[in-house]
């Protein structure tokens, strides 16, 4: 049985307590939901990837409270140390080296010498960080594969009996999960387009032949049902999700807006899923800004999948 409770002080107490206790706990940030667990200890990071059906070659990104507790985990290049002060805290993962002495679990980093980093700006995030004191290692709150959840009914879906407690945090305020990239050998490189765009100060985002953080799979953030893109007119038996002029079944904003399309693509993804069309159909997104994120989880959204995946 999966609770649900208000992210109240009482509740994030009680989430801390199961934290502690070695459980895994959903809880809001500003991207999507996290399913948080203490990134110290290797049992309790087991138990995500159970509840999860993770793939252990997927590491996990480690949420800390500021620059300071990243410090104590990560070798912080210059470039590396800018980004961080100018964006955190904020929805942006920085893949940096890890500290051996750091005591992370050796599961989060899933044996690479390199750990993702970020500091949430989420209220309930940095609470839950302060009550238990330990960094947590924290992937998004739904079923590997599945589409990301952006409420406490989404994360339900997927994780229902198989957690203990969703702290119910409302809507996500981004809707994306963050931009990850990596700061190694003195380069910036793109791992996965999110919400924070650095235009020409990073590579192109790299291809998924090595995983060295989460989203890199090509099958992710799947619905149910098949998924095809840049459609302007739907087919028989296609739930169209729209955009701009094409208003659809469903527009993700009508004017065109793309930060608003990322609040409300996974939870239109999720909406179109349970409705009784057998199929679903997206509208053009353009390529540019937020929007090459979008069209990053659609893409992964409407590839093939695979056994390993």
């Amino acid at each position: 049985m999966t609770e649900v409770l208000p992210a109240s002080d009482a509740a994030i107490a009680k989430a801390a307590q199961l934290i502690l206790a070695g459980h895994p706990v959903a809880v809001p940030t500003e991207t999507v939901y996290g399913l948080a667990a203490d990134a110290t200890n290797g049992e309790a990071v087991a138990r995500i990837y159970a509840a999860k059906g993770r793939p252990g070659f997927n590491p996990l990104i480690v949420h800390v409270r500021n620059f300071a507790q990243a410090q104590e985990i990560g070798i912080f290049s210059e470039q590396a140390q800018a980004l961080a002060e100018t964006y955190w805290p904020g929805p942006l993962t920085l893949v940096v080296p890890l500290r051996p002495e750091a005591g992370i679990a050796d599961a989060v980093t899933a044996g690479l010498g390199t750990v993702a980093l970020r500091c949430p700006k989420h209220p309930v995030m940095q609470a839950l960080l302060a009550a238990t004191g330990r960094p947590l290692a924290a992937p998004s709150a739904n079923a590997s594969g599945t589409i990301s959840p952006t409420s406490a009914a989404h994360v339900l879906k997927t994780l229902g009996g198989r957690i203990p407690l969703v702290l119910d945090g409302g809507p996500g305020e981004v809707g994306l999960e963050s931009t990850i990239i990596r700061a190694t050998d003195g380069k910036l490189l793109l791992l996965r387009p999110g919400p924070i765009d650095l235009g020409t100060a990073v590579g192109p985002p790299q291809s998924a032949t090595r995983i060295e953080a989460p989203g890199q799979l090509r099958s992710h953030y799947a619905p149910t049902k098949p998924l095809r893109l840049d459609v302007t007119r739907a087919d028989a038996g296609e739930w169209l999700i729209g955009f701009g002029a094409i208003s659809g079944d469903y527009n993700l904003s009508s004017s065109g807006d793309l930060d608003e399309a990322a609040v409300r693509l996974f939870a239109a993804l999720h909406r179109a899923d349970g409705e009784a069309a057998p199929r679903i159909a997206v509208a053009p997104i353009p390529r540019f800004g937020t929007g090459l994120a979008i069209n990053d989880r659609l893409c992964r959204a409407a590839a093939p999948r695979t056994s390993q995946e």
